[in-house]
């Protein structure tokens, strides 16, 4: 029997998530498995990948082919590196603790190179935020700037030219004389 650490799809139409699964070669995509692995999620940004990492060790160690994506999945996570540690112990190459020692410093490396990225894309993101938020305002300020000149416009159109107060004077005496 051929054991393959495959993807088996599901989720909805055009928002696929995917179950890493340990079947044999001759079943369907998203049919029968002998184990479920965990999970993959292309959808996020970085993309997720949630999984047990001793079982598939222990699967990789048995003989189990890794599809071309799990492959790439396992390397990104360490696993292939840590079974080729653990073929270099078994041939007597280095010692169990060395091998430890290299992956722990590795997997050590590569969470705080994650981190950096999930970090990053988070102040990324809210940089574009505040700089979108500063040019709505910019455009309000205008925009309420705009209006409140077209209003002064208005006023002034509405209300005739309004006399000096000598003016005002005059034509109050001249109103009741004409009334004597």
């Amino acid at each position: 029997m051929a054991v393959k650490i495959r993807l088996a799809r599901r989720g909805r139409k055009k928002a696929a998530m995917y179950d890493i699964v340990v079947a044999d070669s001759r079943s369907p995509r998203d049919g029968r498995f002998i184990e479920k692995l965990g999970t993959y999620n292309p959808n996020t940004n970085p993309a997720s990948i949630d999984y047990d990492g001793d079982r598939a060790f222990y699967w990789v160690m048995n003989g189990a082919q890794p599809s071309e994506t799990v492959r790439a999945m396992l390397a990104y996570r360490g696993v292939l590196l840590r079974r080729h540690l653990q073929l270099g112990v078994t041939k007597g190459a280095l010692t169990q603790e060395v091998a430890d020692q290299r992956y722990n410093q590795w997997l050590d490396e590569k969470n705080n190179k994650i981190e950096a990225k999930k970090t990053g894309l988070t102040d990324t993101k809210a940089e574009a935020r505040k700089q979108q938020l500063a040019a709505e305002t910019k455009v309000k300020e205008a925009r309420a700037e705009a209006l409140r000149k077209k209003q002064e416009a208005a006023l002034a159109a509405a209300a005739p030219a309004a006399p000096a107060e000598g003016e005002t004077t005059a034509t109050a005496e001249e109103s009741a004389e004409h009334a004597a």
